[in-house]
């Protein structure tokens, strides 16, 4: 009877042990083939222009089980695309994205908030031009699957928040071209 009570102890550990191996946090790798940040303004009232970003690095952790994760994005200003190549490289200039001095634009997360079973808003740090505020991305899309092509996990997500780019130190011709900016992101991300 003492070896059956050890066998069945045993079994309940190693179910338990294996059930928390399966709720472990997964780690992701950006897709930078189809992760694409856009950011959106007034042109002097007489449209809204659109343009992108060719090249977005960094990390999503996630733990479906336990609700939690993380992210740590990097963007790298110099490949902003706004469609005119004369255009892309005056955006770049000192009084906007001054890509000279600061060639990337970090998001890093400080709490992801969950409804039920997906993040719908992620709470985190902005880094543009050197200066840091608090945003919070709203999730419109969120999926986790196995990748049907590389088999492995994957992820991905739609998301945006609305920044002044005065308070980054952007504000040229402002208000004039909006100071209000809308920032999408497009992400997705693959397990190693």
């Amino acid at each position: 009877m003492t070896s059956f009570k050890q066998l069945a102890a045993a079994l309940a550990f190693a179910s338990v042990a294996a059930g928390s191996a399966l709720a472990a946090p997964v780690t992701y790798n950006v897709d930078s083939s189809h992760t694409f940040p856009r950011f959106s303004y007034s042109h002097f009232g007489l449209s809204t222009q659109l343009s992108s970003f060719s090249n977005t690095t960094g990390k999503v952790v996630f733990d479906a089980a336990a609700k939690t994760g993380s992210v740590d994005i990097t963007i790298d200003m110099k490949s902003v695309n706004t469609g005119f190549a004369d255009f892309n490289s005056h955006i770049q200039g000192e009084d906007f994205l001054d890509t000279a001095k600061f060639p990337t634009a970090n998001f890093k997360s400080t709490q992801v908030v969950f409804e039920g079973d997906k993040p719908k808003a992620i709470e985190g740090n902005l880094t543009i031009k050197g200066v840091t505020k608090p945003v919070t991305l709203t999730v419109t899309n969120f999926l986790a699957m196995p990748h049907p092509m590389m088999r492995k996990p994957a992820l991905g997500a739609n998301a945006f928040t609305t920044i002044k780019r005065t308070e980054f130190n952007a504000g040229k011709f402002a208000p004039y071209v909006g100071d209000e900016v809308r920032i999408d992101i497009a992400i997705e991300a693959v397990a190693p």
